[in-house]
């Protein structure tokens, strides 16, 4: 197979191990900037051209789309199914799991477990917003955020109600969540590929830091997850509608707890906790799904 690999740097992680593994496996691996492609949108044979040439030939397409290019990088990927490229996660799956709001409420339609999340426009409706979560303490966080970046642990009610007023204030979307305290700064990246959990990782945070992610100091080691963490996670990246998801859970009293699902997962923690080559089983799976065409938009909203 020809497997086009959309990627704004070819030397990231991630994006070199999907090389490896589709050479390794017998395919011709090409890698796109996404920003660099450009479409011919038309009635009898829409086109996609990179850097002066038109994409042909192309049986598969690997979407790495950075959050920041989310708009742009879903249209490019749209263009590719609408000539009947096969892609590993859909344009609409990445679209709803990137809108932290709406990933959270399809989440709640198909009954995931997360963590109470309270939205809301004005700041006169703050005090019964954090009621409503819970109280203090509360996590804050930005909708458009990545990475950890844009989150605020706000511990009493009074800086909860300035952290909430000054980002209104910015004209900035948030959502407050109750604090999960049982978790102790550490969450668990659950790696689905099909129907399947094939690697999960606990990431905990540094001290002194609540936030797990790796960027932010956190650390990562290799986690046995209990039969209720395998289906939940298996269960949002389904709701999402997703092949292959980065599911984040939270251990709780009351369960697994779904924090996000990102639709595009680095590899390389994942990868050097457990040792799984998960680049090559990727690609074992597009060459299952590939020729039938068959894709994961069961999620709907």
């Amino acid at each position: 197979m020809k497997i086009a690999i959309l990627s704004r740097n070819k030397n990231l992680y991630s994006t070199r191990r999907l090389i490896e593994a589709a050479k390794e496996r017998g395919h011709e691996p090409v890698v796109l900037d996404v920003l660099r492609c450009y479409m011919n949108i038309n009635s009898n044979e829409p086109e996609i051209h990179f850097k002066g040439e038109k994409v042909i030939d192309v049986d598969a397409v690997v979407p790495r789309i950075g959050a920041s290019v989310t708009f742009y990088g879903c249209a490019v990927l749209r263009q590719f199914e609408m000539m009947g490229i096969y892609p590993l996660n859909e344009s609409v799956a990445i679209t709803r799991s990137r809108d932290k709001l709406r990933s959270l409420q399809l989440l709640s339609r198909k009954g995931v477990g997360m963590p109470i999340t309270g939205f809301a426009n004005k700041p006169d409706d703050v005090k019964d917003l954090l009621e409503m979560v819970g109280g203090a303490p509360v996590v804050i966080k930005l909708l458009e955020g990545t990475q950890g970046i844009g989150v605020v642990l706000a511990e009493t009610r009074k800086a909860a109600e300035s952290v909430i007023e000054a980002f209104m204030g910015l004209k900035a979307n948030i959502m407050v969540q109750e604090y999960i305290k049982e978790a102790g700064g550490a969450d668990i990246r659950c790696f689905v590929i099909g129907d399947k959990v094939i690697a999960a990782m606990k990431r905990q945070a540094q001290e002194g830091e609540f936030r797990s992610n790796l960027h932010r100091g956190g650390s990562a080691s290799l986690i046995r997850i209990t039969p209720e963490e395998r289906k939940t996670a298996v269960a949002a990246a389904k709701a999402m509608g997703l092949n292959v998801a980065g599911v984040d859970l939270l251990r709780s009293e009351r369960g697994p707890l779904v924090m996000e699902v990102n639709s595009s997962p680095g590899l390389e923690g994942i990868e050097k906790a457990t040792g799984k080559d998960i680049a090559g089983m990727i690609i074992e799976f597009m060459e299952k799904n590939a020729a039938s065409k068959r894709t994961a938009t069961r999620g709907k909203g």
